[in-house]
């Protein structure tokens, strides 16, 4: 077992800082805190970075840190934490390593016994959710799909029965043909939203069926960051054995279970919707 302790001390740590999907007004007062303490920030984009930076008169320098060089990165950003450098990793936007590069920094420096501090802020697949009107929970984050057509049938078909609400990101120019491949794979009938530029002047919430969502983007380009939430599969009702007895064989499985005379009326009654008057005539019926 490992345990982290508190990272109020001065020796080096990674701070994990979500920067704004798009309103830079949802950058908290403690991000900014952590990135003007860092000695050096790990930035997706050094120059999407710099203007969140020159926004907030941050002077703190960069270094860049995504998924071609980060196999590079790692050993030199470790060695600068175990010397007791403070290193702030950003995305371009929302949380680092949703994905974004930052899962395989964090996993080292769990490796080496170096703090690791997530601050909360924004992340676009629960801002989506929970004004989706979809069910908020249980939900999985699915993110992007496979590129490939083949790939990703596969992988729908691995969600399709899978009853939480699912997140998934996409990008506007693929849209139309993977809502089109969803209603294929999950039923035209299937409730589904898209939400578009997210936090933005021009935000947009559509909602619909898998079937309306398809004709529409297939008629109207998307544009801007998009995300799309499909509800889960509601598993067909089955039907209850007793529905297939008379109410003579419903009070005799009743009593066959234990039950008294009294309370297989009752629960007969009960499950069948009827009045217990009815179900006691037929009890007492020659």
């Amino acid at each position: 077992m490992q345990k982290q302790q508190s990272y109020q001390g001065t020796g080096g740590k990674l701070y994990l800082v979500p920067t704004p999907i798009g309103n830079l007004a949802d950058m908290t007062f403690r991000a900014v805190e952590a990135l003007k303490e860092a000695a050096l920030i790990a930035a997706e984009d050094t120059r999407n970075t710099q203007k969140l930076l020159n926004h907030f008169a941050i002077e703190t320098p960069q270094i860049s840190f995504h998924e071609h060089n980060y196999a590079e990165r790692i050993p030199q950003l470790i060695e600068k934490l175990a010397n007791g450098t403070v290193i702030a990793q950003v995305s371009d936007a929302g949380m680092p390593s949703i994905s974004d590069p930052g899962k395989e920094l964090v996993a080292a420096c769990v490796k080496e016994g170096i703090p690791v501090i997530s601050l909360p802020g924004a992340t676009a697949g629960m801002t989506a959710l929970i004004a989706s009107g979809l069910p908020p929970q249980p939900f999985t984050f699915v993110g992007f799909l496979p590129r490939k057509k083949a790939a990703q049938k596969a992988a729908l078909e691995a969600w399709q029965a899978h009853p939480e609400t699912l997140i998934f990101y996409e990008s506007p120019y693929r849209m139309a043909p993977t809502v089109k491949l969803f209603a294929n794979v999950f039923g035209e009938e299937r409730r589904a939203v898209i939400c578009r530029e997210l936090t933005k002047i021009h935000e947009e919430y559509l909602r619909g069926t898998l079937a309306e969502l398809a004709e529409y983007t297939a008629a109207t380009p998307l544009r801007g960051e998009c995300i799309l939430l499909v509800e889960g599969h509601a598993p067909a009702q089955s039907t209850p054995v007793w529905e297939q007895w008379t109410i003579e064989e419903h009070l005799e499985h009743a009593l066959a279970s234990g039950l008294t005379s009294k309370e297989a009326i009752k629960e007969v009654a009960h499950l069948r919707g009827l009045k217990k008057q009815v179900v006691y005539q037929v009890y007492h019926r020659d």
